[in-house]
């Protein structure tokens, strides 16, 4: 696994189009406006993001109980919609507890999750017919109706995910620092700390200790003549049992 972060000063959908180059293959993300040009890529598969979808209702929910009083409520239409995405994560849970290859997952998720999906579709524009658009439910089902196509290409794919929480996971260390620090004061500390952070987080994600990995690649760097020799000294090539422990 690699986690790489990139600056840019836009948001401009030219900043992800040069950043894939000449990739071909399946790209999740939110719905963030930048990515629509993604559409537009030969060879590009989006996927959406349900835990964005879910997100959407919940804060339904959210503005609901601020208003409610402590009488129990009905089952709002918010509730029923996150019941049918709770029931998408749980045959995402049953792959994950039989541990099933990519293979049985895809063949699991025909079998269980296109049905549910099918109806939830159907759900989800009979409601987009009697809620109003502006409100937060009617956002809501408006944002999953939009990106429907995007939401159900995991499907596809045993190897998919139905959200991207692990690039979501992966950017919350990054933005935590931000929120200390507020400014990087110049768009090369900005490169600089987003270069730092891929190499800290991949070593974690690679099963390093970061300031062990930090050390050792410190030590190597001066001795480094060629690309390759640069390249061994990344999170997934290093040897791990030259990297020793630190000193107290």
């Amino acid at each position: 696994p690699a986690l790489l972060y990139q600056y840019h000063r836009t948001r401009s959908g030219e900043v992800a189009l040069n950043f894939l180059g000449d990739y071909q293959g399946y790209v999740q993300s939110d719905a963030f406006s930048g990515y629509e040009c993604l559409a537009k890529k030969k060879g590009i598969i989006q996927l959406g993001c349900w835990a964005h979808a879910r997100r959407y209702f919940v804060d339904v929910i959210k503005a609901k109980k601020k208003n409610r009083s402590k009488r129990i409520q009905p089952k709002s239409l918010a509730d029923e919609a996150l019941e049918f995405v709770g029931d998408l994560y749980q045959i995402e849970k049953e792959a994950r507890i039989k541990n099933l290859e990519p293979q049985e997952t895809y063949q699991l998720r025909q079998e269980k999750t296109k049905p549910v999906l099918d109806t939830f579709k159907i759900w989800l524009t009979a409601k987009q017919q009697i809620t109003p658009p502006k409100g937060l439910l009617g956002k809501a089902i408006n944002y999953s109706l939009k990106n429907w196509q995007k939401l159900i290409v995991y499907i596809e794919d045993g190897r998919l995910s139905p959200d991207n929480n692990a690039a979501e996971n992966a950017i919350r260390p990054f933005v935590v620092g931000r929120k200390n620090w507020l400014f990087a004061g110049h768009p090369n500390g900005a490169e600089a700390g987003a270069t730092f952070y891929s190499l800290v987080e991949t070593a974690k994600a690679n099963g390093l200790e970061p300031y062990n990995y930090l050390r050792y690649i410190f030590e190597k760097l001066p001795l480094t003549q060629t690309d390759q020799d640069c390249k061994n000294l990344l999170p997934q090539f290093v040897d791990r049992e030259a990297i020793s422990t630190p000193m107290p």
